[in-house]
């Protein structure tokens, strides 16, 4: 299978993305359509064995819309340099910037409508509100002059906004009418009968029958109507377009940090200013305080701070040296460095953020399909309410400017494009504001699913803890008598002098913590590795040892009853130094558990969801870390090989809980997909991580529930605005229709339908808006 995507012009509303969808889903070999009405894009699994891009777009094209295949970040990445980038970063710009540019040619559009639209209106409603008017407009021999100047000031109106004529008609040509149908239909209707009326003035007028005349045109000229109509939609078009431009802002403000030109350090030491497209792997870059970095690569000179607030959320810069890793779009702060490009364009975290964000923002949460089914009969069902309300007050009223009025309302008051922008738009909104967050979730579904996950399992090793062995405790032995047996400084230079050639993950740790106090290894003689044990040397005339229980046992070192039970109650796995047959001391090494896990298993708790710990460690290790923060012993799961996992995931899945995993992505991939919700923490710049359903850039389970809270934000966003678009049609239509005449007396003018359709709009995208002020609940 193969996947697509695909730009799609002509759509406006959610009508029409119900037809794009199901002119593409009838062709032979599509598996799935997502279509995004906000975006203006599609994205297609097909079988290119059955059919072909070419095919996807004609299609699209017969249906009465546009297509052309987009040119995926893969492509990108085959040409040179940072274009990969601004590529990869393009596609993500593109739907707020042609929403910007749409906007902006909207205002043009209604600042014409409404200069041409106050005349028309105050000449058109001037004698039924009592306004003065000029003598010409009121004489009633002069009836026919006020109804070439309304026709006339018309005009311009219908002009500038003709798309709607356009893209309506040609939707009907095509059977699958849009809300452009509606409208166009009902301006027509409105438009037609006071040219109808204009005919019975001129033939009242060359009959003598002057004050006929002046009725009939007072009764029957509907231009003000027509002309209001078109101007209101493109008021409500234009806020909801320009509100709609502002759903991207977080990764606009994300792309805009990468730097246009970078300096690169020659061979020879001379520095050039360069476009960052020129930028090739292997080139050394310079980068000077307060500059931001342009793409990934390797400190080789020089330190700093940086800031990664724009790609983590951490707002503490973090500091680099020569061998660490920087990334594009993170800004330096103090020191000047050098380092070394590693992956350009395509390739760097940035722009693999913004790929993961628009595949999300491209992808359907199961929440909108039941809005898609309504969208896609809403307007003919529309249609078909408007000829019966038509035909109903005809044969009730015989007044054909009732039926009319009623029809009209009916046809300009119906808003399908409230129930389309419902989820679209508070996926964008809610998205876009997890990436400033540091989450990064890879499809509307994840988002969605996350809210309703009971059980959180958690991998211990680089998830509850740093993942990173380090020293806890280091205990000096004391003599017969009572001293101690050296000074801890002693004690650390004698580890230091043992494990300086081990390769183990402990004596790492030991070494690391010596370098930190400035301690220096002294060269051994003699040295040799016990396997299961620990490891023997020479240091001068003085014989010493390093390792557990057992080695000192074979060595005849007595170790204190319980010291060894009692470091591992604690978690903590002991390493025992010896010298000359008697116990110098103990330094206990362990995987600190991370500053907020005890907080993170508190804050989903706060939010009625089940935490478990999985660990390939023995019980009473895990039950040990399990204690520090806050879980107990039935909530943790130990002895677990690697392969295993998946299989617990599974069981509690059997259980009846939706449940998410959380891992380091290393070796919990299975694990991670079979989850309701795979959640891959701290992962930095390998942000693709097979698997993961989210990605959380930093290393803080904090921000499991943050991206909880988030999801169950928008979700509840996304409610909100599909019960205001039903409840409005709901109420909207009936009352357009004349439904509550009988009792209210209530007939609602074509001209105030056309202000709610437009005003329900603008009211579903404003309040998708109110995510981007999401803070989360369980924050620090």
């Amino acid at each position: 299978m193969a996947q697509d995507k695909f730009d799609v012009g002509g759509m406006t509303c959610a009508a029409c993305q119900a037809h794009v969808d199901r002119a593409v889903s009838k062709l032979d070999g599509v598996q799935s359509v997502a279509v995004n009405l906000l975006a203006g894009s599609m994205m297609v699994d097909y079988d290119p064995a059955q059919v072909s891009p070419d095919d996807i777009c004609t299609a699209v094209d017969r249906a009465g819309y546009s297509a052309s295949p987009v040119s995926t970040g893969t492509d990108a990445a085959n040409s040179n340099g940072s274009a990969q980038a601004r590529s990869g970063a393009t596609h993500m710009e593109s739907p707020t910037k042609k929403l910007e540019a749409t906007a902006s040619a909207m205002r043009t559009r209604l600042i014409i409508s409404i200069i041409f639209l106050i005349p028309l209106f105050y000449i058109g409603m001037g004698h039924m509100l009592g306004w003065p008017l000029p003598g010409v407009f009121t004489d009633h021999t002069h009836s026919m002059t006020l109804a070439l100047t309304e026709l006339v000031l018309l005009i311009p109106i219908v002009y500038v906004n003709d798309a709607y004529f356009t893209n309506g008609f040609k939707s009907l040509v095509h059977g699958a009418p849009t809300m452009d149908a509606l409208i166009a239909v009902g301006a027509t209707a409105s438009i037609a009968w006071s040219l109808y009326a204009m005919f019975i003035m001129a033939d009242q007028l060359a009959t003598g029958q002057v004050h006929e005349a002046m009725m009939t045109g007072m009764d029957n000229l509907y231009f003000e109507s027509a002309g209001t109509i078109l101007s209101l939609v493109t008021v409500g078009k234009y806020l909801e377009t320009r509100s709609k431009s502002k759903t991207g802002g977080a990764i606009e403000a994300l792309i805009d940090l990468a730097p246009k030109t970078a300096t690169i350090v020659a061979d020879d030491g001379t520095e050039t200013a360069v476009d960052v497209d020129a930028i090739l792997p292997g080139q050394v870059l310079r980068v000077r305080p307060g500059e931001s970095i342009p793409v990934d690569g390797v400190v080789l000179e020089g330190s700093s701070a940086v800031d990664e607030s724009a790609l983590t959320g951490e707002s503490i810069p973090v500091e680099k040296t020569a061998g660490d890793t920087v990334n594009a779009a993170t800004v330096n702060r103090t020191g000047s460095f050098t380092f070394r490009a590693t992956r350009v364009g395509a390739d760097t975290s940035l722009a693999k953020i913004i790929q993961l964000v628009e595949d999300a923002n491209a992808t359907k949460a199961p929440i909108a399909r039941m809005a898609d089914k309504v969208a896609g009969v809403f307007v003919p069902v529309v249609f078909a309410i408007s000829a019966v309300t038509f035909v109903a007050w005809m044969a009730l009223t015989g007044s054909v400017n009732e039926a009319l009025t009623s029809a009209v309302a009916v046809l300009v008051i119906s808003c399908p494009c409230a129930l389309g922008l419902a989820t679209p738009v508070a996926i964008m909104v809610g998205t876009g504001k997890g990436a400033e967050m540091g989450i990064l979730f890879k499809s509307a579904e994840a988002l969605e699913n996350l809210r309703n996950v009971g059980t959180v399992v958690l991998d211990k090793t680089g998830t509850v803890t740093r993942g990173k062995p380090a020293v806890t405790d280091i205990v000096v032995a004391t003599r017969a008598d009572g001293s101690p047996a050296m000074s801890e400084k002693a004690l650390l230079k004698l580890a230091a002098a043992l494990e300086r050639k081990s390769e183990h993950p402990l004596a790492e740790a030991i070494m690391a913590e010596c370098e930190t106090r400035g301690i220096v290894a002294r060269m051994v003689e003699d040295f040799a590795a016990v396997p299961g044990r620990g490891v023997t040397a020479r240091e001068g005339q003085n014989v010493i040892a390093a390792g557990n229980v057992r080695l000192m046992s074979e060595l005849g070192i007595t170790v204190p009853a319980g010291l060894a039970e009692r470091f591992a109650a604690e978690g903590k796995t002991p390493l025992f130094f010896a010298k000359n047959g008697e116990l110098a001391g103990i330094v206990a090494v362990a995987d600190e558990v991370k500053e907020t896990s005890a907080e993170a298993v508190t804050a989903l708790r706060s939010l009625g969801v089940d935490v478990r710990m999985l660990t390939g460690d023995n019980r009473v290790t895990a039950e040990a870390i399990a204690r520090r923060v806050g879980l107990t012993s039935e909530q943790v799961i130990a002895d677990v090989l690697p392969a295993d996992k998946e299989r617990h995931v599974r069981e509690l899945q059997d259980a009846g809980s939706k449940v998410a995993m959380v891992g380091d992505g290393i070796n919990d991939s299975p694990a991670l997909a079979r989850a309701d919700v795979g959640l891959a923490i701290g992962t930095g710049a390998d942000i693709a991580k097979e698997g993961a359903d989210v990605v959380l850039m930093r290393s803080d389970l904090m921000d499991v529930a943050h991206a909880i809270e988030l999801s169950r934000a928008t979700i509840r966003n996304i409610k909100q605005d599909l019960f205001w678009a039903l409840f409005y049609n709901g109420i909207g239509i009936p009352l357009a229709a004349g439904v509550f005449f009988p009792l209210t007396g209530w007939q609602l003018s074509p001209m105030f339908g056309a202000a709610a359709m437009s005003l329900s709009s603008v009211c579903v995208v404003s309040n998708a808006l109110r995510l981007k002020s999401f803070k989360p609940k369980t924050a620090h």
